[in-house]
């Protein structure tokens, strides 16, 4: 087949996600497309994947991805008219302990939302369902019926047929070479010819980070993954499983033991066993990554899986009864928290990645889904931020990094992730001036985009054991010392180093205008700041930034330290000539100094004008420094944020706490925003949700609301369990789901647990009682109005 000289799209990868992106595409109407694979189709990780296809996820974003992808999968032979060996077999989870059992709970409950069939099961159950399974030493299981395995060729084959029966084209054995800009376009070098086009996506699997070198000079970080090695072995037939196969419809549900980590699935008439060991190697570290390894392994090396597989034949003594027929070990790419790259390339306009999955063939499906809506809508159907490539910091490309966590999150593959808990590998990659004073304080630390910041204040004999924090209950080591915070905040003044905000300068002519278009409300007035609200292109939530205005064309927009590349690209796309946009996230910082005696703290050190009002910014000195005093508080007291150069942050933060002020941590300024029903960008702001849902109509022009949103956002104080409920937990009236946690934590001030919620504005309006599943047991709750609880007035924090 002959090249063609321009197309729409180019996807460079011809494995299951590539050719899912390009099937998807094609659904949508975007014919035009080719997809370009260096040899044949499944040449890379699609070739050697073990093809299991779960629904169970721990995040919200990859279980709408894996459960639309099986969706899919059992229509699509029909669909393409092409066959697929495709078998729901069903699978069980096993559970070890109480905790496992929770956490299995808070899946099952988020199944229910996007309408999965998951149910908790008791040992009996298990046997009568896997009459093969030992289970004297389980506590329980999850059963869900709709998961299974996929021939991950076939599947590959099919997607295909369907993507050129709509028209689109894919070019085997033609590999791409290099990008080159062509206008706001791309033209993509193969050996061949060159492509000219409007978009390209990286589909590039384990040969990712070299493609996403091509369009490092026009802006894109190196990408943040390392390729793992991972083994899976395949037995001889099984004479239990033979004779079982006699009378039962199917194959046997497949097991997954978490807690020992590792799944045990029937492979014809023997079993696959595949292990994600903490004994783990990452491969390729020291740039010897071959050419071209399509359709290659490496030698097997099962002295990493012998206590895996001992402990699999004890689970199911028939596993012992065969020899192993073949092991596969093969290359599998990982990011550094585990989870793919679907959406826009940061810093790159009109590019896009669908690279890096773990488990590959489980989500291409939804995988397609979500990267042809990134291209023909701008904006996904669901809250994909956990998958999009801007939510890594650029510190997460660096190699040493990227290495270490994906093997903590390889060896931990079935960890749970406990509230209160924090992975060890990778800390410190940026830290405020102070962090090593604050951890003198006593400071245990946490991530916010790639900064150190400190969560809670231990003191002596306070248990700082990573097993402490393996819990799902509020009642750690932390939790009396975040009371105490909060208690030393409200009653006098605290100070809280919140370094790694992103922020941005905007300058130039008409500056004001162009943001003033793109935002859904009104800029501030000179000497104010307000909040601004981006909406996507198809009317949902795009960010929350800060405005604050310094002269009529001079403004700086602050955001979440998490979202810098996101926002960064937002409007750095946009900018028109004559308009400077400066990030200064890296060499200015923020002191946050708060509570009813704040003025009384700041007074002696700063020449500013304390006497301002409530969201006044102006321009002021502290001990030989220059800085920004912005009179807003996320705690709901009196305060102002210090915006100062990185270099004044020691001294200033020494003279706050020798007039008095206390250290407090994240944990605490959580309890306190929840009172006062504050928004959290990432949770309570999402993508999955609108700006009126969110509560924004304040910060929304009149005549551009629309009709009143069916939900939105409400305060909820709940019965106190020793539990906060997990973000995406169900909110119940009776039989009816009524909406779900968006976040939650112990409201300290007020006494009693206190959590924002998406609802039905008609079925749970404030006053109603309703019910919300923490962990599998309905906890009563009740609706407030969206507004504080803790001095609604507001009172306090214009002092």
């Amino acid at each position: 087949m002959s090249i063609p000289d321009r197309t729409r799209v180019v996807i460079i990868g011809g494995g299951a996600v590539g050719v899912s992106s390009l099937y998807h595409l094609a659904l949508a109407g975007w014919t035009d497309c080719v997809l370009l694979e260096r040899n044949e189709l499944t040449a890379g990780s699609t070739w050697h994947a073990a093809g299991n296809c779960p629904n169970f996820a721990t995040s919200w974003a990859v279980m709408n991805i894996q459960s639309y992808s099986t969706a899919l999968y059992r229509g699509l032979a029909e669909a393409v008219d092409y066959p697929i060996n495709y078998h729901v077999s069903g699978a069980l989870r096993l559970a070890h302990s109480a905790a496992r059992m929770q956490e299995f709970e808070h899946v099952r409950a988020m199944g229910v939302a996007q309408g999965l069939r998951m149910e908790m099961v008791n040992n009996d159950r298990m046997r009568a369902l896997h009459p093969l399974v030992q289970t004297h030493d389980l506590v329980g299981g999850q059963w869900d019926p709709e998961d299974g395995d996929i021939d991950p060729a076939q599947l590959t084959q099919a997607l295909a047929r369907g993507a050129r029966n709509l028209g689109a084209t894919i070019l085997r054995h033609t590999p791409a070479t290099g990008v080159s800009r062509d206008g706001d376009g791309w033209i993509v070098q193969t050996d061949k010819g060159d492509i000219a086009c409007d978009v390209v996506v990286n589909a590039a699997g384990y040969y990712a980070a070299r493609v996403a070198e091509w369009f490092e000079p026009f802006g894109r970080p190196p990408l943040p993954m390392a390729v793992m090695s991972h083994q899976y072995l395949l037995t001889e037939p099984i004479p239990a499983i033979e004779e079982d196969a006699r009378t039962r419809d199917g194959k046997l549900p497949l097991l997954r033991d978490p807690d020992v980590s590792y799944y045990l699935r029937q492979e014809k008439t023997g079993l696959n066993l595949g292990p994600y060991e903490r004994d783990c190697v990452s491969m390729w570290t020291i740039g010897d990554m071959p050419e071209d390894f399509s359709f290659q392994l490496w030698q097997d090396d099962l002295d990493r899986l012998e206590d895996y597989i001992a402990d699999a034949m004890a689970r199911v003594p028939a596993l012992a009864t065969a020899g192993v027929s073949s092991v596969i070990n093969g290359p599998i790419p990982y990011t550094p928290d585990g989870l793919p790259l679907i959406g826009p390339m940061p810093g790159v306009r009109n590019a896009f990645d669908a690279n890096v999955f773990t488990f590959g063939i489980a989500q291409a499906g939804g995988a397609g889904k979500v990267l042809a809506d990134w291209v023909t809508r701008g904006a996904t159907d669901w809250d994909c931020w956990d998958v999009d490539p801007r939510r890594f910091g650029r510190f997460a490309s660096n190699p040493a990094y990227a290495r270490a966590k994906a093997e903590e999150v390889y060896g931990h593959e079935y960890a749970m992730h406990f509230p209160h808990m924090r992975w060890p590998a990778g800390a410190g990659q940026l830290t405020s001036p102070i962090h090593d004073r604050l951890i003198e304080m006593g400071a245990v630390m946490g991530s916010y985009g790639g900064w150190e910041r400190a969560n809670w204040f231990a003191k002596p004999g306070d248990d700082l054991s990573f097993e402490a924090t393996q819990t799902w209950r509020r009642d750690g080591p932390w939790q009396a010392r975040v009371a105490e915070e909060v208690a030393a905040v409200t009653q006098g003044c605290g100070v809280l180093d919140l370094c790694g905000f992103s922020r941005f300068d905007l300058s130039g002519t008409a500056a004001a205008d162009w943001l003033g278009n793109l935002i859904a409300g009104r800029l501030p007035p000179v000497g104010r700041m307000t909040l601004a609200y981006f909406e996507g292109p198809t009317g949902r939530f795009k960010t929350e930034m800060s405005v604050a205005r310094w002269g009529a064309d001079d403004i700086t927009l602050v955001t979440a330290a998490i979202a810098r590349d996101h926002d960064l690209d937002l409007l750095r796309h946009q900018l028109p000539p004559g308009l400077i946009l400066t990030d200064r996230s890296e060499d200015m910082s923020c002191l946050l100094v708060t509570g009813p005696r704040a003025r009384d703290v700041l007074a002696p050190l700063t020449d500013g004008d304390l006497t301002l009002p409530w969201l006044s910014v102006q321009r002021a000195s502290m001990p030989g420094h220059d800085i920004c005093l912005q009179r807003v508080s996320f705690a709901g007291e009196l305060g102002w944020e210090i915006h100062a150069p990185v270099a004044a942050i020691p001294a200033i933060h020494a003279g706050l706490l020798a007039a008095g002020a206390a250290p407090f941590g994240m944990w605490a300024l959580d309890s306190m925003r929840i009172e006062k029903a504050y928004r959290a960008w990432g949770s309570d702001l999402s993508p999955g949700y609108t700006l009126r849902e969110v509560g924004a109509d304040r910060f929304i022009w009149a005549e551009r609301r629309g009709d009143d949103p069916a939900r939105a956002l409400a305060v909820l104080t709940l019965e106190d369990t020793e539990y906060d409920p997990r973000p995406m937990s169900n909110v119940w009236l009776g039989d009816v789901r009524v909406g779900e946690i968006t976040s939650a934590a112990f409201g300290c001030r007020v006494g009693k647990p206190v959590a924002l919620a998406m609802l039905d504005r008609a079925k749970a309006p404030p006053g109603t009682s309703v019910e919300v599943d923490i962990f599998g047991r309905r906890v009563p709750a009740l609706v407030h109005p969206d507004r504080p609880l803790w001095d609604a007035a507001n009172d306090r924090i214009r002092a």
